[in-house]
């Protein structure tokens, strides 16, 4: 059975957000708020009409406006105009507005308006649930590619070292051949000019 929508309200950053969905802990999710906005009073369920009648239109899909601003709900949304200009007056504009201030309702409601809503933000959960999976896949892809990489680059860098370390030996095992007969020789000469010397001393005597 679809779930009753409710519509929400926050700010954040540059833009005022709003949208249908079936739970504070919904909409939160959605916003990508990372911290809960509902117990912080940045956030609360609108009431106000003209949004609710935006957010039902799209349910599930974040809506903005200009933070501050009385315009309409839109999913692409532009940066407020008067970033530069006077802070005090935007300031003094939303204080007199009060912190999310409510207007009464006077839509009737509609039920088949709401089922039709929870119908669509179902669609629009299980459109964002197979995004999601979408991207996960491709990431998983691309971790498992950039693996590959490492692994073979790995492999490479293992194999080159197992043939210095051959080369190595091998140079290591000359060297300490000729270290060897390079003993023997001198050995040989020192017993030879012995021999020698003692020759050279009886033809002198």
């Amino acid at each position: 059975m679809a779930r009753k929508l409710k519509t929400y309200q926050t700010s954040l950053g540059f833009f005022d957000l709003a949208i249908a969905a079936p739970s504070m802990k919904a909409a939160l999710e959605a916003w990508g708020a990372d911290s809960n906005l509902f117990h912080q009073g940045a956030a609360k369920e609108s009431d106000d009409p003209d949004v609710i009648a935006a957010a039902m239109k799209k349910p599930g899909v974040v809506l903005r406006r200009p933070v501050g601003s009385d315009g309409s709900f839109s999913e692409h949304a532009e940066l407020p105009s008067d970033l530069g200009g006077d802070r005090r007056s935007t300031k003094a504009a939303r204080k007199s507005k009060g912190h999310f201030a409510k207007k009464p309702s006077s839509r009737p409601v509609d039920k088949e308006s709401e089922r039709k809503a929870a119908l669509a933000y179902e669609r629009e959960e299980r459109r964002r649930a197979h995004e999601r999976a979408r991207e996960e896949v491709a990431r998983q892809k691309e971790h498992e590619r950039r693996q590959q990489a490492v692994d073979k680059a790995q492999a490479a860098l293992d194999k080159a070292e197992q043939e210095h370390a051959k080369r190595a030996a091998v140079i290591q095992a000359e060297v300490e051949a000729l270290a060897k007969r390079s003993q023997t020789e001198d050995a040989r000469w020192n017993k030879e000019k012995e021999r020698l010397e003692a020759a050279l001393q009886r033809a002198r005597s």
